[in-house]
């Protein structure tokens, strides 16, 4: 006696959030793998680059026998300020590389141009964090303190730091993608703001009728924001808002996508 037919098995269409998710995870696992096996021993270059240069500055500011900064102590200061600049750094300039390094991966339609960017800035972002407590810990060993004073702040702080550089890194990933020079042309304007954004020195020691030129920079808000989130006694300039840090990364944002959605069939075409 024949058996009967097997019912024919339909699978339920994924929903366009599933498929974005399912994309996101394969681009980040992929971003991950290339970011920290390139070379042997890449994930130690990662973190050896903010650790050398908190120890490069915590001597200088040794030798000045300066044991504190506007009121915090000066190794946690510095660690915050370092490793949220290069954080910041890492994720719009790696941002801005993504379609360009990513073009093969657009022959699948379900990759977009936005996505390679979205999960580049998220494993930087992801990266810095991991980094930042890495330091931390290390100077927990060491007998400092780390405990934030306002954790809430802290975390407010570190992620509207991050959406800044997403937003900034969805722009130029777009003007470098269709400029190439645009891209060296930014890396070379944005050297400046290891200065500029308070990552080696406290912005509130800036005179203030010169101060507010160097709020302009979002970056600023940010570092001087999570700073002042761990110290109970630090002496923030008061220019620093949360307010401005937020508006920034909301126009930016939207800037980045309106771009991303303009020319989303150039930047898989180039």
């Amino acid at each position: 006696m024949d058996s009967a037919p097997l019912p024919e098995v339909h699978s339920a269409p994924r929903n366009s959030l599933s498929v974005t998710f399912a994309v996101w995870n394969a681009l980040f696992l992929r971003e991950a793998v290339a970011r920290l096996s390139t070379t042997r021993g890449a994930w130690v270059l990662i973190v050896l680059e903010p650790v050398l240069h908190v120890c490069f500055m915590l001597l200088f500011y040794t030798i000045l026998r300066t044991r504190s900064v506007a009121g915090a102590d000066v190794a946690v200061w510095l660690v915050l300020g370092l490793t949220g600049y290069f954080t910041v750094q890492n994720v719009f300039q790696r941002a801005m590389g993504a379609v360009d390094a990513n073009k093969a991966l657009f022959a699948y339609r379900q990759v977009r141009p936005i996505d390679t960017v979205i999960v580049r800035a998220a494993l930087e972002g992801l990266l810095g964090v991991v980094i930042l407590l890495v330091l931390l810990g290390g100077l927990a060993f060491l007998g400092r303190s780390i405990i934030p004073d306002a954790p809430m702040e802290t975390i407010l702080s570190f992620a509207g730091l991050m959406l800044c550089a997403l937003g900034v890194g969805l722009v130029l990933s777009v003007l470098s993608d269709l400029i190439p020079e645009a891209g060296n042309l930014t890396i070379f304007l944005f050297r400046p703001l290891y200065f500029l954004s308070g990552a080696i020195f406290p912005l509130s020691a800036i005179p203030i009728q010169y101060r507010e030129w160097a709020f302009l920079n979002p970056f600023a808000h940010g570092l001087e924001l999570l700073r002042s989130s761990f110290f109970p006694i630090y002496h923030a300039a008061p220019e620093a808002s949360f307010e401005y840090l937020f508006g920034f990364a909301a126009t930016s944002i939207f800037l980045g996508l309106a771009l991303q959605v303009r020319f989303a069939h150039k930047l898989r075409a180039k």
